[in-house]
């Protein structure tokens, strides 16, 4: 599954800037990456000349997804899903997804981009490991916002050292977040599922299963 890394900040702090700029490093860098947008705005024209996810397109970013509250590209309607079942969902082949927003998300590491150093949002947050500012701000893992090749090494250097390898059969979410498996738990199940899809008799090649179950609320 991918790794997630979000930038996080207030309107105008330069967060598409220096995402966009980190996307470039790590496709550049050989990293399979997806990015994936929030907005509050409603009744965006995806993909435009100029526009955000455009920039990200042309960053070299693999896939893109846009979400806003009114609709997600690929122009489904947006179903609230947490940024860790977005990614998981859409980009399981990523070897890290690029978020831009979703401050609130759960499980997501954050790196707050600070332009004018008023109201912080990582005392507001969880996840935040690190800022990119231009202000004197103190605390560990600090960078300029003119150092994107430092924020992309820190990001490889933390979450993508085993980027590549085979990370098991099975990925196991609940609620957004990843529940990890032992290669035994990932055998036992896997063969559990894949013997019940071969007793239906639906396919004779079976390669790959995607299986999404919604428990009703007592």
């Amino acid at each position: 599954m991918p790794q997630i890394v979000t930038f996080i900040g207030w309107h105008n702090s330069g967060k598409t800037t220096l995402a966009t700029q980190v996307v470039q490093h790590l496709k550049d860098d050989g990293y399979r990456v997806a990015v994936i947008k929030s907005s509050k705005e409603t009744g965006l024209t995806f993909d435009k000349p100029g526009s955000d996810t455009d920039k990200h397109r042309q960053a070299g970013a693999d896939s893109i997804l846009f979400v806003a509250p009114d609709q997600m590209v690929l122009m489904a309607k947006n179903s609230n899903l947490p940024l860790t079942t977005l990614a998981h969902r859409y980009f399981p082949e990523a070897d890290i997804v690029i978020g831009e927003g979703f401050k609130r998300a759960d499980h997501v590491a954050k790196i707050e981009v600070i332009r004018d150093a008023g109201e912080l949002l990582r005392s507001q947050v969880t996840g935040v490991i690190a800022v990119a500012t231009d202000q004197n701000i103190a605390g560990d893992y600090i960078f300029r916002l003119d150092e994107s090749r430092a924020i992309a090494s820190f990001i490889e250097k933390r979450f993508l050292p085993d980027a590549g390898k085979d990370e098991g059969k099975l990925s196991l979410l609940v609620n957004g977040a990843t529940i990890p498996l032992s290669e035994s738990g990932q055998d036992a199940l896997t063969g559990m599922v894949s013997d019940f899809i071969k007793s239906l008799q639906a396919t004779d090649d079976v390669q790959e299963i995607e299986l999404r179950i919604k428990l009703k609320r007592p």
